[in-house]
């Protein structure tokens, strides 16, 4: 396996990587954020029922008449060749609730196939692909419910693996349509087929809940997300960590463990959205188990934190959103949204006239 593939999973390790989680499952990038909102607002957004079709695709719950007809493609382009994003669509049934569609891609670029010896015998690609449809359905002005099915695959060279996954979801939209609590669960699913016959993985399932709140008389929407609610720890402790000796008093310090608020904490990401109007959105998010797990000791920056913004204009709606991994590196997305009914509709205007 060369450099740069390693370099790669490292790079995207901080997208899924989750304490004593890291590590144990396969399939990470069904955990990346395929949305320039979401990626924005901390990599996952469950609690906003509007016109941003993006959210509907990732949590189904969340899909609505204003989705009608909306396709979106986002895409991140990541340093060494690397790049990920998404296609999708949203579409009203009579009566039945919204039907969504997406394709999801992740791209290593070409990478050199070396030898045990170091020689380099031709180069390979590796990829993942999801395919995905989702169905959302409101059972009264309150609460609506949604799935979504994805079918996964993947190539590393010549190896393999093929699996299934569902989110499943479930939102109350309180009666003042500022108050909305989501239910999420990611990613329950099974590896059908491994990399090699002999080695199947588990998918890591990830149980989330999400509050926002949408002021009254100020343009913010404040939301905060629980996200791993299945493992309380989500820690790393060092098994060669060994308790030290100060040189100088011959006292012995234990190793740290965390303690109950440094775990609860993991749990939490908190969210920002300022709404200027209808044109513009600024958004900021803290994740602060992000930070912990990825911040350098001596050069911590903003590891953890994003920022993004949208522009809804008449036709399109175009955003941004940066989520800063560590300080080696960040994650740039940028998604494109359209209402094709709108443009079939001006043709047809067009061509009356």
């Amino acid at each position: 396996m060369s450099l740069r593939i390693v370099a790669a999973l490292v790079l995207f390790s901080a997208s899924w990587v989750h304490g004593q989680i890291g590590g144990q499952s396969t399939f990470g990038f069904l955990n990346l954020g395929y949305s320039a909102r979401t990626i924005g607002l901390g990599k996952d957004f469950i609690t906003a029922v509007d016109d941003d079709v993006t959210l509907g695709l990732a949590t189904p719950s969340l899909l609505n008449p204003a989705h009608h007809k909306n396709a979106s493609f986002s895409h991140s382009i990541l340093s060494g060749g690397l790049n990920y994003g998404q296609f999708g669509y949203a579409h009203q049934l009579k009566n039945s609730g919204m039907i969504s569609g997406h394709i999801r891609y992740m791209s290593y670029g070409k990478m050199d196939l070396t030898l045990p010896n170091g020689e380099v015998a031709g180069n390979f690609t590796a990829g993942d692909v999801i395919v995905g449809a989702g169905y959302g359905h409101k059972l009264n002005e309150i609460i609506s419910v949604g799935a979504n099915l994805n079918f996964i695959f993947s190539t590393l060279e010549t190896y393999q693996a093929f699996g299934i996954s569902a989110d499943l979801s479930g939102t109350f939209n309180f009666a003042d349509k500022r108050t909305v609590v989501t239910a999420v669960v990611r990613n329950a699913g099974v590896q059908l087929a491994g990399y090699t016959s002999k080695n199947r993985e588990p998918i890591a399932a990830n149980p989330m809940l999400g509050v926002s709140h949408r002021l009254k008389h100020a343009p913010f929407r404040i939301s905060v997300l629980m996200h791993h609610l299945h493992k309380w720890d989500l820690t790393y402790n060092d098994p060669n960590a060994q308790p030290t000796v100060d040189p100088l008093s011959g006292e012995l310090t234990e190793v740290e463990k965390a303690g109950f608020f440094e775990k609860l904490g993991r749990h939490f990401t908190f969210q920002l959205e300022t709404i200027l109007g209808k044109y513009i959105h600024i958004r900021a998010a803290f994740d602060y188990h992000q930070r912990q797990e990825m911040k350098v000791v001596d050069r911590t920056g903003v590891a953890g934190f994003s920022f993004g913004f949208g522009l809804m204009m008449k036709k399109f709606q175009i955003q941004y959103g940066i989520n800063v991994i560590s300080a080696a590196g960040f994650n740039n997305m940028f998604t494109l949204s359209t209402n094709i009914g709108e443009w079939k509709k001006r043709s047809k205007s067009t061509t009356t006239d």
